[in-house]
């Protein structure tokens, strides 16, 4: 790579400057060569690396008087292709150099396989580039492009590559100015036109396209812009787009709030929705799972996303999540405590945000649950055996302490008397909870004082300090107990939630890795609440759709819990008693099999009617063809007979000769065309019978061309004798080929041969059948393949269009494949790719 390594010289990395286009045509290389013009006449070194006009005579002379390295050829198939010089660029080290399609891949030969990485190149030795790239090039959306416009993209760049660029401009044309200039010509050539605009080019597909390209560059445009603000560190929220962030607790009213922000969002074009759940960072959520996910699934169909944040205080973690996403507006729910809670507690959540909210806007909203929660719990709900244990050992803790301590009085001094009173008050809570540890610090003050603070055995106390020192013990053994239940309570809950968590992310992994979700999800269900049986049943006749026993467990006993699934059936656990808490994971679980119930509902009616839809294709197409293919040969053989046979005129016997001929040749279509349409109904139906045997192709081809009608062009074998064996059907592949070669030889360049050609590579052998022809355009390739179609649906003359699709699909049956490729310097090259007979030959690697 040439790089200035002058001493004492800084090395610069070039500056890349991306034309964006939002389709094909819109006029990205006439941008490029305008901006070059420019910086020529200012001066610049700017030459052409490589410019693709592709026959547009206005972009043509834009080039004008620009530089241009001259481009390199490279061989490839036996034809020359011309590339970008990139050594050369190099050694003439441009200031500025021009680059058409970014994502082209280049003809072997380089030292890049991508037309980008050679881009990376001239950046690295500080040149600048500027180039261009069209969106359905970009990697994250390729798909996305091949579901709008039904066409795959095979050349595509690196998003990261683009982001990189020093400069992004969008180039832009409405829809129907576009189509215009593809009617002028301006675009392709005219014989392309129509079929460009009835494809590729429909408004629709433009449409989708350029929204795409808009919001591409708007999401550059943002990251550019917060990575300004926080170089200049600037935290005030800017309000380049109205986002609203509401923010959820998992409470009823997350539904009424989502769908007041979505109202909010939707009042101004591009507005942003977002909603976000804080949960603590113990792990705690303290919240109901279940409608945490009904809430987030109302988001992503309102077009919105859901986050989840990790935050102990609240407000806060909201308001730095809305300026981290430079939201405007945050969405809160008024809050559901009441007036009394509100008094004791203090400002709640939304009065804390209102007040730290600076310049973004909060909208309290009010909803039915207002007010209406109930007063917070003194103490954690324990089992009626664990709540007496605890009272009674409030009363009985403190006096054994006594017992023990009153037989030590001469070695222990009061300071050691009170810190073990604490102990056991912390013993206590830990027991009992609060409540019993209020118990607990009373009755261990009152035998403090009676036993150990002089004078003893009196309850009154003789000394000021000894009164202070009763006072903070009480108080402090309240206060240890009070925090020791707290985290006691956290801690059982956080144990909780893990189980939880953990019961359903294993949940969630055995029903995406089974094959079955339903009886997964029945198991998980059985094995992880520990119980005898679970059954889905049908609400009304109560018929099991699906069951899983334990089968160690005595069948039909214990207690059974029940849980809705949908509107028809129900989930029936049978063994222990649920407690409250099982239930509502038990809720998700139920969600969950309502799902693979429903998938597998719409599994099977797909199923069924995939068939129909098939045979209605079928004889659709079917009819279609023979109203035409079959009665034209048939009429052609019936006047040719029946010319021969008319006793009122007579033929000379060359006359004689070309009627038979022409009865002949049409009869041998009608065989050939009944014969393709009884094969591809047999590869439909599945009933093919394949025989695969060691098959060489320099003697299945001369078998092939035997079957061709006359006259053809010559068809040309290169190295057949060679090339290993395929593992194959000798009959059908003889088909395969004949098809294929017919097809080649009927669109060839007048005069040319058609070239047959082998190679190797792994353990596949890839035959390919070379055409000059006009070629096949990238959105057609796949037409092509189709049954009863042909390439623009004007001539059903010479064939019913079965020939490619029976290739394909005979192809496939023997285990490979028939693809279209681009011959180089013109023409159509069919790839027919088979297993090889002896794995590892010439060329590939050992099995």
């Amino acid at each position: 790579m040439a790089r200035d390594l002058t001493p004492g010289t800084v090395h610069r990395r070039g500056r890349l400057r991306v034309y964006l286009g939002s389709a094909p045509g819109v006029g990205k290389t006439y941008r490029m060569l305008d901006e070059a013009g420019r910086r020529r006449e200012r001066g610049a070194d700017v030459v052409v690396g490589y410019i693709e006009c592709h026959g547009r005579r206005h972009t043509e002379s834009m080039i004008g008087a620009l530089e241009a390295v001259p481009r390199t050829l490279r061989s490839y198939r036996d034809a020359e292709f011309e590339e970008m010089d990139l050594d050369a660029v190099l050694a003439r080290r441009p200031a500025v150099v021009l680059v058409d399609e970014l994502a082209h891949t280049n003809i072997p030969g380089g030292r890049n396989a991508k037309r980008w990485q050679d881009v990376e190149d001239l950046l690295d030795a500080g040149i600048d580039v500027i180039t261009t790239v069209n969106i359905q090039h970009l990697e994250s959306l390729n798909d996305v492009v091949q579901k709008i416009t039904g066409i795959p993209q095979r050349e595509t760049v690196p998003d990261e590559v683009v982001r990189r660029a020093d400069q992004i401009e969008l180039v832009d044309m409405a829809p129907q100015a576009l189509r215009r200039r593809m009617a002028h010509g301006n675009v392709y050539k005219a014989e392309k036109v129509d079929a460009a605009l009835s494809n590729y080019f429909r408004v629709g597909n433009l449409t989708a396209l350029r929204e795409l390209a808009l919001l591409w560059v708007a999401g550059r445009v943002d990251e550019g812009l917060r990575d300004y603000r926080a170089s200049h560190n600037i935290d005030r929220v800017w309000e380049t787009r109205e986002r609203v962030v509401v923010a959820l607790t998992g409470g009823p009213e997350g539904e009424t709030l989502v769908r007041r922000a979505a109202r909010i969002a939707d009042r101004t074009a591009g507005g942003d929705l977002l909603a976000v759940h804080v949960t603590r960072s113990d792990g705690l959520a303290g919240a109901s799972s279940g409608a945490l996910a009904q809430q987030r699934q109302l988001v992503e169909t309102l077009g919105g996303g859901y986050h989840v944040v990790v935050g102990d205080d609240i407000p806060t973690a909201l308001l730095a999540f809305a300026r981290a996403h430079d939201a405007t507006q945050l969405v809160l729910g008024t809050s559901r405590r009441g007036r009394i809670t509100r008094f004791l507690t203090g400002p709640g959540i939304g009065e804390t945000t209102v007040d730290a909210s600076e310049d973004i806007d909060v909208h309290m909203v009010t909803h039915e649950f207002t007010g209406r929660g109930r007063l917070p719990s003194l103490g954690r709900r324990h089992s009626t055996r664990r709540t007496i244990a605890g009272y009674l050992s409030g009363l009985v803790v403190p006096w054994l302490l006594t017992a023990v301590l009153s037989q030590a009085h001469d070695t222990v001094n009061l300071t050691t008397d009170a810190l073990i009173f604490q102990l056991g008050v912390v013993v206590v809570a830990l027991l009992g909870g609060a409540t019993s540890a209020l118990l607990a610090s009373v009755v261990a003050s009152v035998l403090l004082n009676y036993f150990f603070i002089p004078p003893v055995h009196t309850l009154t106390i003789g000394e000021t300090n000894n009164i202070v020192a009763l006072i903070v013990f009480a108080a402090v053994a309240l206060a240890v107990s009070t925090v020791v239940d707290h985290a006691s309570r956290l801690t059982s809950r956080a144990a909780r939630a893990t189980a939880e968590a953990e019961t359903l992310s294993t949940l969630a992994g055995s029903v995406l890795r089974g094959a079955d979700a339903l009886p997964a999800l029945l198991d998980k269900s059985r094995t992880a609440f520990g119980m005898n049986s679970v059954a889905l049943l049908e609400r009304t006749g109560g018929e099991v759709l699906a069951r899983s026993d334990d089968e160690g467990a005595p069948a039909g006993e214990g207690e059974a819990t029940e849980v809705p699934v949908g509107a028809d059936a129900v989930l029936v656990l049978t063994g222990r008693r649920l407690p409250a808490a099982d239930q509502r994971v038990l809720t998700a679980f139920a969600a969950h099999v309502a799902a693979a119930r429903e998938r597998d509902r719409l599994a099977t009616v797909a199923a069924e009617v995939e068939p129909i839809k098939a045979a209605d294709r079928m004889r659709t197409a079917l009819l279609a063809a023979v109203s035409h293919d079959l009665r034209t040969p048939l009429a052609a053989a019936l006047a040719s007979v029946g010319s021969l046979r008319s006793p009122d005129v007579e033929f000379s016997p060359e006359d004689q000769a070309e009627l038979l001929a022409t009865a002949d040749e049409s009869l041998v279509k009608l065989t050939r065309l009944v014969d393709n349409l009884l094969d591809m109904s047999r590869l439909q139906a599945g009933a093919l019978t394949l025989h695969l045997a060691e098959t060489h192709l320099d003697e299945i081809l001369p078998r092939a061309l035997d079957t061709l009608p006359d006259p053809y062009a010559p068809v040309q074998p290169l190295d057949l004798d060679t090339a290993p064996a395929v593992l194959a059907d000798p009959p059908l592949l003889e088909r395969v080929l004949a098809n294929v070669i017919t097809n080649a030889l009927r669109h060839n360049a007048p005069g040319a041969p058609v070239l047959v050609a082998a190679s190797h590579h792994q353990n596949r052998v890839e035959i390919r059948v070379v055409d000059r022809g006009p070629g096949i355009a990238p959105e057609d390739r796949d037409r092509v393949f189709l049954p009863f179609q042909r390439l623009g649906d004007t001539d059903n003359t010479t064939g019913v269009g079965l020939g490619l699709a029976l290739s394909r699909g005979l192809a496939e049956a023997m285990g490979g494949s028939l693809e279209v490729e681009d011959t180089p310097g013109g023409g159509t090259t069919m790839l027919l790719t088979l297993p090889a007979a002896q794995p590892g030959g010439p060329g590939g690697a050992p099995a």
